[in-house]
């Protein structure tokens, strides 16, 4: 990743997408995605710190997984009718990835365990790889 740093605030030329002075910003969000060596099933693993299960969505639509969720914490603590210590806390998860291989959707399984979601699904039948007969001519 190349580091360019940004324009001063002193700078108001407006801003244009065709200017390649801008740094090109990328972001490892953790998210693991496997393939096994024979080809039959695909896992992903994604932190979700503080989520328990049921505070995590998982969706498949057309090649793309979504793993979403959030989950809020609040303390208050008042003393004679006066608040005296409030505390919130909000935390969320948002991961949008394509897998590498069509996958049967029937088959999708996922579990949290400390603090990381594992979800496993097979290989669709039509994209794994089939050997085929070489007929002499």
């Amino acid at each position: 990743m190349r580091y360019l740093p940004l324009k001063p605030l002193f700078d108001y030329r407006p801003f244009s997408w065709e200017e390649d002075n801008w740094p090109d910003f990328q972001m490892n969000s953790g998210i693991n995605v496997y393939v096994d060596e024979k080809e039959t099933e695909v896992t992903v693993e994604a932190p979700v710190p503080g989520l328990e299960p049921t505070d995590v969505k998982v969706t498949y639509h057309d090649g793309m997984l979504h793993i979403y969720g959030t989950v809020s914490e609040k303390d208050e603590d008042r003393k004679k009718g006066k608040v005296i210590k409030k505390w919130e806390m909000t935390s969320s998860v948002d991961y949008v990835t394509s897998l590498p291989r069509p996958i049967d959707a029937k088959s999708v399984e996922a579990k949290v365990k400390n603090g990381v979601i594992t979800i496993k699904a097979k290989v669709a039948e039509e994209s794994k790889p089939k050997e085929i007969e070489v007929k002499v001519g």
